[in-house]
């Protein structure tokens, strides 16, 4: 009877190999998903960049010139910005009228060297995302975003004339 009652339990090491196990598919599963989210935020940044590029041809289409950056040509205006004035309306002129709202950068943190910033004399302009999480990853999907001033530092939109700004 004794050599029965042994067998109802399990033993440490067969706790230990299930909880070895678990720990591992855990470990996989948060690495999964931090990939997909820095994905997602990539995704997100460029659609950003983009509206707003858009957002400023439409405003060019009706004024004749893009909005001038807030401190003058050669400040870079941002949400938080190292350069130049920071504040939610860092182009002047383009919300509500031309998008709905100026965006903040995907990691919503308040870092000034991790932004989305702006520079225009209002001829030309340079949109960029400054100190993004994966800029190289985006410039080998996206080479047209390449800033060729801070390769990795930053990729954006910008017209011919921004380029070495």
């Amino acid at each position: 009877m004794l050599e029965n009652k042994d067998k109802y339990g399990f033993t440490l090491i067969e706790l230990l190999v299930v909880i070895s196990i678990i720990g591992l598919l855990a470990t996989v599963v948060m690495v999964s998903l931090n990939s997909a989210r820095l994905k997602a935020r990539s995704t997100k940044a460029i659609g950003d960049l983009k509206s707003l590029s858009l957002a400023l041809e439409m405003y060019y289409d009706n004024n004749g010139s893009y909005p001038n950056s807030q401190g003058g040509a050669g400040v870079w205006d941002g949400y938080y910005t190292c350069w130049g004035d920071s504040t939610t309306n860092w182009i002047l002129g383009l919300a509500p009228q031309y998008i709905s709202q100026l965006p903040r950068e995907p990691r919503n943190i308040t870092n000034c060297g991790s932004q989305y910033i702006y520079n225009s004399n209002g001829t030309d302009y340079k949109l960029i995302y400054h100190g993004p999480e994966d800029c190289a990853g985006v410039v080998v999907k996206y080479s047209n975003l390449s800033d060729p001033v801070r390769v990795c530092w930053a990729y954006g939109i910008y017209t011919p004339g921004a380029v070495g700004w």
